[in-house]
């Protein structure tokens, strides 16, 4: 690969709440198997709570069932919400996943953005952000076998080290949307894990606020950078519209209703029609146009695509359609191309 260029799958793995979990659960595998065969280099999967009108399972028993079909792809998470959960717990379980998958995980973390779920483990809204990174501080210590001392009201440790450890440090990904977070991600993680949320012009300026928070911290460049994006590939822009439109759609409604643009930064809103929601924020068209789009962004130093492209309610063979003509036109091609040039 030219330059370090990966790319990888996230998938929804999120379904309708009256729709059969078993039959989701298959549909979601077929797309894992598919990613694999077609030479795809990452999968990754989120996590919510309460997700209300959308159901998922949880990620750790999901990223370990997936992880027997991913061959040698990097397994990652994106995000645990590392504030709502015990540190120990989330040091413990994961070192395990990573075993599972060969030391292959990407550990990615966020605060989340959800009151429901910070209501529903009786976390206030005050001191999220210290509880955020104090349990990441203990992770990563235990991780390192060293000992570790915390004397916090929801964890106390007095001098213990961790037995249970990951195969090797994965890799810590932050994700960030407003730019206090991408100061942040760029100060305690590995790397900005970049939000499909946001427009490619919001990101270009927040760019360059997290290399100049980093050079400051004395972290030096990230040596990865990656990039999430709701992207659908089709044979004509037309027909990649006609299947991804009302799903995506639909996906950045719920959004709006969990509160998800209120963290977003320039007063971003999603309560919009879908070609506004669309316009510099979605890659939805022929390989030409998904490489139109993509490309610029290897200018500025991402080396790592994650493509989702499939949401609640897409036919797995819609989903499997947009998989292959990206694995085979489009990812290529950004393989091929060199970083900063």
């Amino acid at each position: 690969m030219a330059d370090g260029c990966s790319a990888g799958i996230f998938l929804s793995h999120q379904r309708d709440p009256g729709k059969d979990p078993r039959v989701a659960l298959d549909e979601q595998l077929t797309l894992v198997r598919a990613t694999r065969d077609l030479g795809y280099d990452s999968v990754f999967a989120g996590q919510h709570h309460l997700a209300e009108s959308l159901a998922h399972i949880q990620p750790l028993p999901w990223l370990a069932r997936l992880t027997a079909e991913a061959g040698d792809m990097r397994v990652g998470i994106g995000i645990h919400l590392l504030a709502l959960h015990n540190p120990v717990d989330t040091a413990e379980n994961y070192a395990g996943l990573d075993i599972v998958c060969g030391g292959r995980l990407t550990f990615g973390v966020g605060l989340g953005y959800r009151d429901v779920e910070y209501d529903a483990f009786g976390i206030g809204r005050e001191g999220r952000v210290r509880r955020f990174e104090e349990n990441l501080r203990i992770v990563e210590a235990l991780w390192a076998g060293e000992e570790v001392h915390a004397d916090l009201p929801w964890c106390r440790l007095d001098g213990v080290r961790a037995t249970m450890r990951p195969v090797g440090k994965p890799p810590i990904w932050m994700a960030a949307n407003s730019d206090k977070a991408v100061r942040r991600a760029a100060r305690l993680s590995d790397t900005w894990m970049i939000n499909p949320h946001a427009t490619a012009t919001t990101v270009r300026r927040q760019l360059e606020i997290f290399n100049e928070e980093r050079a400051g911290a004395g972290r030096g460049p990230a040596t990865e950078l990656p990039l999430m994006r709701e992207i659908f590939c089709a044979p004509t822009r037309e027909k990649a519209v006609e299947l991804a439109g009302p799903h995506l759609a639909r996906k950045y409604a719920v959004y709006a209703d969990w509160g998800q643009d209120k963290v977003m930064p320039d007063k971003e809103s999603f309560r919009v029609a879908y070609d506004e929601l669309s316009d510099d924020r979605f890659v939805i068209g022929t390989p030409d146009d998904c490489l139109e789009a993509l490309l610029p962004w290897r200018e500025l130093g991402v080396d790592h695509f994650l493509f989702r492209t499939d949401w609640a309610g897409t036919p797995v063979a819609d989903a499997l359609g947009s998989v292959e003509l990206l694995a085979k036109e489009v990812v290529p091609a950004l393989r091929a191309s060199v970083k900063g040039n």
